[in-house]
This record gives structure tokens, C-alpha cells and sequence, in this order.
């Protein structure tokens, strides 16, 4: 009796979820998000309706989400122990834009720009975009002994959020330039928020 190979499910599962994104971003990207139905997704990507509602909850959720959960945690176990909470800062946006930076769907142009500018998923980025900064504030909150719902916490971690939505939004594509700039950020941050006089 063949043993089934390891890992092949796992794999399968993989072709199908980036089959379903591709036509999803290929259908949105030509038709329009309020056009484009979930039966002409499951369609194009050669899959079930149902099939499609048991990779992803909604729609939207099938572009806005990705898969890089375990890669992020694996990122904030790896956080040397004792860093200022501005060298936190910078440790972790580096190490987040490099993960998302080397996965193909997370830093896919196309998908960014229709995350961008399609007001539905627009919205649905910035709840998931919240929800992974909650994390981080969690994070943040443990890593240095300060309470989550302290103040100087969440006005912290606020003022970082803002500071990456803005330089994210300015960004055609995540690359060395905006890593530079949200480092740059940070420093200004740290300083107090200097304004250069011209």
C-alpha cells in the first residue's frame, strides 16, 4: 500500500488558495470588485463556490489576506531581548517589510493598487491592517513590561501605524526606498518631531 507523500495535502491546499487569488486579482483587476462575482472566481480557478468559502470568509478577504502568520510570529520570537522601544520599532518594520517584501502575493503591485484604490477592499485592508498592529501592540506591551492600555503605549504604537499607512500609501511597491523612509520615520519619531526649517 502507497503511504501518501508527506506534506502533499498541505501543498494542494497551497495551489488552490494562490489558484483562487490569482483569478480573483485577475477578474477585479479587469471587471471591477462590485463586477466580479464570487462564482466568476471559483470559475476561473477551476473550484467550487463552496470550495472557495472554505479557503476564504469573504470576497474580500481573498485579496486582502495572506498567509504569512507563522512567518511574522517566527519574526517576533526571534527579537533580541533588552532593545529600546525605538529599536523595537525599527527591528520590527524591518523584519516585517522583509517578509512581506520577499512573498510574492503579499508584495504583488497589482494587488497592492487595488488595495489602494477599490473602497471596499480599501476598507477591509485597514481592519486586517488593525488587527495585525493589535498584535503588535500585544507584542510590544509584553516585550516591554509596559500595560497594553497604558497611554504612552497605545499613543506609541498610533503614532507608528499612521506614520506606515501614510508612507505605504505614497509607495507604488514595497522597496528599499520605503524601508528607508519608515526607518527615517522612526528617528523622527524618536527625536521629538523636528521640523526643518527651510
Amino acid at each position: 500500500m502507497i503511504e501518501p507523500r508527506p506534506g502533499s495535502r498541505a501543498e494542494h491546499k497551497a495551489r488552490t488558495r494562490a489558484a483562487i487569488r490569482a483569478a480573483a486579482l485577475e477578474l477585479i483587476s479587469k471587471q471591477g470588485y462590485q463586477a466580479t462575482t464570487v462564482a466568476q472566481i471559483a470559475e476561473r480557478a477551476g473550484v467550487s463556490h463552496t470550495t472557495l468559502f472554505r479557503y476564504f470568509d469573504s470576497k474580500e478577504q481573498v485579496l486582502v489576506t495572506d498567509d504569512l502568520g507563522e512567518a511574522r510570529q517566527r519574526m517576533l520570537d526571534a527579537v533580541p531581548p533588552g532593545l529600546s522601544h525605538f529599536d523595537l520599532a525599527r527591528r520590527m518594520l524591518t523584519d516585517l517589510f522583509e517578509v512581506a517584501r520577499d512573498d510574492p502575493w503579499a508584495s504583488d503591485p497589482e494587488r497592492l493598487h487595488l488595495l489602494r484604490t477599490e473602497p471596499v477592499l480599501r476598507m477591509a485592508y485597514q481592519l486586517e491592517a488593525d488587527r495585525v498592529m493589535l498584535e503588535a501592540v500585544e507584542f510590544i506591551a509584553d516585550y516591554t513590561g509596559t500595560p497594553a492600555d497604558a497611554l504612552e503605549l497605545r499613543v506609541f504604537v498610533a503614532a507608528l501605524s499612521g506614520v506606515m499607512m501614510m508612507i505605504a500609501e505614497q509607495a507604488a511597491e514595497p522597496d528599499e526606498a520605503t524601508l528607508a523612509e519608515f526607518l527615517a520615520a522612526v528617528d523622527l519619531l524618536e527625536q521629538g518631531l523636528p521640523l526643518v526649517t527651510r
